[in-house]
């Protein structure tokens, strides 16, 4: 892996992985169409720290401020309604169904499941559904509305993401849509919710590197460009959802799966 294609690949995972669309389709995408080798699913996973660094930092004051409140919480009773206190609940528990159905299907993600077939169809199912969402979904509840069980489905929504091309982002604020929540605090548990799933992730990957399973200059190079683009993607995407539906996302997505298809029946890419 070169220069340029770190730094292509970095772009690409900042822009993708807050927006929608599927970071992980598109990381699979764009090599086969510019005729570059797959990255594989564990540099893909490795160089989403670098845009949970953006989290990170984007929403530092949240972090520390439910973190701090949460653990005074298990020993002040009159802490444990404050919603930071239960926030830190509803991110760790909302981290355990897409925790265990990961480590189950670990080797299916990593292999069978990168397949093109696969990611055009995803990306234009969860499209539609998200679709269904935005038109369902009475976006009244603020965060300061979530609960235990609302935090609990979301999470369990987070589990689609697995499936590639499906969108964590995507598959997190369709679930907040559904359950009627506005599209910004969709997006913002969202953002938080991802935090100690794709962490995990990438730890449990970076194992690789030192393996020699991945390029250490470019996972690194791809790391931090794709950091840097993330957190202008994160501003970008909290101010556009303030004013404007989820339907862009919606027709892209449906956009770049029928593309896909006509690419893999004609011949010209190959789904694997």
């Amino acid at each position: 892996m070169n220069f340029v294609q770190a730094t292509v690949l970095g772009i690409v995972q900042g822009l993708t992985e807050f927006l929608p669309i599927s970071s992980s389709a598109h990381l699979l995408i764009v090599p086969r169409l510019l005729g570059w080798k797959d990255p594989g699913a564990a540099f893909t996973a490795v160089i989403q720290l670098g845009t949970m660094l953006a989290v990170l930092l984007f929403f530092w004051r949240d972090i520390v401020r439910i973190i701090g409140t949460w653990f005074r919480s298990l020993t002040n009773k009159e802490l444990r309604g404050h919603l930071d206190a239960r926030m830190g609940w509803y991110v760790g528990l909302g981290t355990i169904p897409v925790s265990v159905v990961g480590l189950v299907f670990n080797k299916m993600i990593e292999g069978p499941a990168r397949n093109l077939w696969i990611n055009a169809a995803s990306l234009i199912v969860m499209g539609l559904v998200m679709m269904v969402a935005e038109w369902a979904g009475r976006q009244k509840l603020e965060v300061g509305d979530l609960n235990m069980r609302d935090g609990l489905i979301i999470g369990g929504f987070q589990c689609l993401a697995l499936i590639p091309g499906s969108s964590r982002s995507g598959s997190t604020i369709t679930g907040g849509l559904f359950l009627g929540y506005t599209r910004e605090a969709a997006a913002r548990y969202s953002f938080l919710l991802s935090i100690p799933a794709v962490v995990l992730s990438g730890l449990f990957e970076l194992r690789k590197v030192s393996e020699g399973g991945l390029p250490v200059a470019g996972t690194a190079i791809a790391t931090l460009v794709s950091f840097v683009v993330g957190y202008a993607s994160i501003a970008w995407l909290l101010k556009f959802l303030v004013r404007h539906s989820t339907l862009l996302f919606t027709y892209y997505r449906v956009a770049l799966g029928g593309v896909l298809i006509g690419l893999l029946a004609a011949g010209a890419i190959t789904a694997t």
